[in-house]
């Protein structure tokens, strides 16, 4: 069935993984979301990885490699490097199979995440703060492996990690009898993309695979476009649980053959689909968790009618993000601007802007002003939320009628990333 020039996951083998995880990784649910089937005219499911043990699926390919070790690969303990969820996958597959573990996380990792990893290792496992990105911890965690003989446990470019992934895709053809047309996946470094999608290469070749990337991380995108893997100069990090500069490369080989097709979401779509989800159904996601979901509106004439599932791959949401990503939604949705407004130095000239330049349903939701000079005019940034994205051009022009239009930073992002 498959050319023998590039691994892929044998079904005997994800079959095994999934023996292997019994009593360890929950079978989560696989419910249909009414809002969404309504919506769309489509029959849209959950696979509800969320509501994993440890939050995420990352446990199913942690666990799996893990127990794969020789006894004296046991002894001699495991490294990783994470920000999150992987981390955590592995702290609890230390604790269960009592092989001591470090723990590489780079310093701006949220305190929320570190704890939950030190509860699921307990005394099994040591943290180690180390760099102010992923890659510098990455770095530190792999000199520590060859400087004590540790056996280094990959996020995803690993065999029985893939393999453990997989097992999402078996429990999703286990949990329904109906034909699945479409699965929306999250792609990160491509673990649990890979591993489902040759599932249902094997047992439902008919259905098609939707890889999902962050618009500011398409690694894969990219690498698919040029027809090799290809590392990322830079990336934004804000969907920090699927943004790499870099995919597996044995997960590149397998989505390049399996996969229907690859996109990218907005960074502010996903955001909305996140707010969405807990405003509409009370579910809580993190922002990967939430890019399958976030990709439907780009698929609806295709899904109509249609059985689709979407993997909604992890809650570890950090509370103290809620005001970015609701700010990171208002953006998106052109609801949300910023301007530098100059302001006449005279008694009443704030008045007049709120009275006759806002509109009735326009809010100030930042302003900060500093007068450093003698000029005629003050400058100040200004933020503004607008009931509607139409309101934005009368806005514009009542402000230029009243000489107060100074810029726009919406489309400026080397000042624009100081206020967001």
């Amino acid at each position: 069935m498959y050319t023998k020039t590039v691994y892929f996951p044998s079904l005997e083998n994800i079959k095994a993984a999934s023996k292997n995880l019994e009593g360890v990784a929950y079978k989560t649910p696989l419910n249909q979301n009414t809002n969404l089937s309504k919506e769309f005219d489509a029959t849209i499911l959950f696979k509800r990885e969320d509501l994993q043990v440890v939050r995420s699926y990352k446990i199913r390919g942690a666990y799996n490699k893990m127990s794969s070790l020789t006894d004296d690969e046991k002894q001699r303990g495991i490294v990783c490097a994470s920000a999150g969820n992987h981390a955590q996958g592995v702290a609890l597959s230390c604790k269960l199979l009592q092989i001591k573990g470090t723990i590489f996380m780079p310093s701006p990792t949220p305190n929320q995440k570190i704890n939950q990893v030190k509860m699921f290792g307990e005394d099994f496992i040591e943290v180690v703060i180390e760099g102010d990105t992923f890659d510098d911890a990455s770095n530190a965690a792999k000199i520590e492996c060859d400087a004590k003989n540790k056996t280094f446990i990959h996020p995803f470019n690993d065999e029985k990690v893939i393999e453990g992934q997989a097992t999402v895709g078996l429990e999703i053809l286990e949990q329904t009898s109906e034909k699945i047309d479409y699965v929306f996946v999250a792609i990160g470094g491509g673990g649990l993309s890979s591993g489902l999608s040759s599932v249902f290469k094997y047992l439902s070749p008919k259905t098609k695979i939707i890889g999902v990337e962050p618009e500011g991380a398409p690694s894969m995108c990219i690498s698919l476009k040029n027809k090799k893997n290809t590392t990322l100069e830079k990336i934004d990090s804000f969907v920090d649980g699927a943004a790499v500069k870099r995919v597996g490369d044995l997960n590149f080989a397998i989505c390049q053959q399996n996969l229907y097709d690859v996109i990218t979401v907005p960074e502010g779509k996903i955001c909305q689909t996140i707010l969405d989800l807990y405003n509409k159904d009370a579910i809580v996601v993190e922002p990967a968790g939430a890019l399958s979901i976030a990709a439907l509106d780009f698929f609806a004439d295709e899904i109509k009618g249609k059985n689709v599932v979407c993997i909604v791959s992890g809650s570890n949401n950090d509370i103290t993000r809620t005001a970015e990503i609701k700010e990171r939604a208002l953006l998106y949705a052109n609801l949300k601007h910023y301007f530098i407004v100059k302001f006449p130095q005279r008694a009443g000239a704030l008045k007049e802007f709120v009275a006759e330049v806002l509109g009735p349903n326009d809010d100030i939701t930042h302003f900060e002003y500093t007068k450093k000079s003698n000029r005629a005019n003050g400058s100040a940034v200004v933020g503004l939320e607008l009931k509607s994205a139409a309101d934005l051009a009368p806005l514009i022009k009542r402000m230029k009628e009243g000489n107060f239009y100074g810029d726009y930073l919406n489309d400026k992002p080397d000042l624009f990333q100081f206020l967001v």
